[in-house]
């Protein structure tokens, strides 16, 4: 209701959300007439809502203080050793003579490591760049650029005593060979076939080896621990084989790659599905429990070490038979019957 004298002009119709009331409408306007009609006008200065984020913001002492700290000790340590250095270099005696022969041989070493990590990697970008080849060789068959990937496979392995007959019939017979991919298909049988062997019997001894640490080692930590650097362990001995021979932070990227494999490719549940049939059949069952955890890591090393295998293998599998992980699983499982018996026993 409205006074007759009211000459207040009539509200406006205004659109705004539920939410926005309490922000837009000012309640306690001086302009508003007691028993009049309710006019809302919007604040000049509207309140600022106040978010999880603004809770949190501001400095972290916490942080800050451990920032600090770690940076002051490793400034104290860094201080320290450059004058014990610069003392002992200073001394005329063999107290300085010794510690200057110290330093030339810790230098000697560093850069022994920096060069072997660059050779590492080097090799492994040539392996890389060979295994491109080949590919788009397979992609479009063509006679000379079949020939060019072989002559790169032969060029890659020159040298190995280990493959020297599989190198010289694969340059006897490849005069002779006129069909289209038959090259390279002899090339898989006579050089990498051999290697398949050599890195599945590397794949079996991690395995193994991993899962005896996990049946007997008392502590989770250590167990974990062991794994990895076995794995990548693996990994290096698997790459050294088909001409990689990485270095230790060549190691690591080249597990990173296969991880991310075996991730891209679902490899983890083809094991589970793997271990799950095993467990069908009763053949974990009649291990003991802690040799069972035993047999399910070194079977994921076993997936692993093939997906490495594949990663690195410059030819994809041709004329040779590519590895199982059923296979190196079974033999795997009867090694860990036989320890069991014998623990029985």
């Amino acid at each position: 209701m409205t006074n007759g004298n009211d000459t207040t002009p009539p509200r406006k119709p205004r659109v705004f959300k539920a939410d926005d009331v309490a922000e837009d409408i000012d309640f306690t306007d001086e302009s508003i007439p007691l028993g009049g009609a309710v006019t809302t006008r919007r604040s000049e200065t509207p309140s600022r809502r106040l978010s999880v984020g603004d809770i949190n913001r501001g400095f972290r002492f916490g942080g800050i203080l451990f920032s600090a700290m770690a940076a002051l000790a490793s400034l104290a340590a860094g201080l320290w050793f450059a004058r014990f250095v610069s003392v002992a270099l200073e001394r005329q005696d063999w107290i300085g003579w010794v510690a200057f022969g110290l330093l030339v041989i810790i230098g000697l070493a560093l850069l022994g490591i920096v060069l072997r990590e660059l050779l590492g990697f080097r090799r492994l970008a040539r392996l890389a760049r060979l295994r491109t080849l080949v590919r788009g060789t397979l992609a479009k068959p063509d006679a000379a650029s079949e020939r060019k990937a072989v002559s790169a496979l032969l060029a890659h392995y020159r040298g190995r005593p280990d493959l020297a007959w599989g190198l010289a019939r694969v340059k006897d017979h490849s005069g002779d060979v006129l069909e289209q991919g038959e090259l390279l298909r002899l090339s898989d049988r006579e050089l990498l076939h051999p290697l398949d062997g050599e890195a599945r019997k590397a794949i079996l001894a991690s395995a193994k080896r991993v899962a005896t640490v996990t049946a007997l080692s008392p502590i989770m930590w250590i167990a974990m621990g062991f794994v990895l650097v076995e794995n990548v362990r693996m990994f290096r001995a698997i790459a050294t084989l088909y001409g990689g021979r990485p270095g230790i932070l060549g190691s690591l990227r080249l597990a990173r790659n296969v991880v991310g494999h075996v991730i891209a490719t679902g490899g983890i549940a083809m094991t589970d599905d793997l271990l799950g049939q095993f467990v069908g059949q009763d053949v974990l069952r009649r291990l003991s429990r802690r040799l069972g955890e035993g047999a399910f890591n070194g079977a994921l090393t076993s997936r692993l070490g093939v997906v490495a295998v594949e990663v690195i293998r410059p030819l994809p599998y041709l004329d040779s038979e590519p590895l199982r992980v059923r296979e190196i699983f079974n033999e795997l499982v009867r090694s860990l019957r036989g320890a069991d018996k014998q623990a029985e026993g």
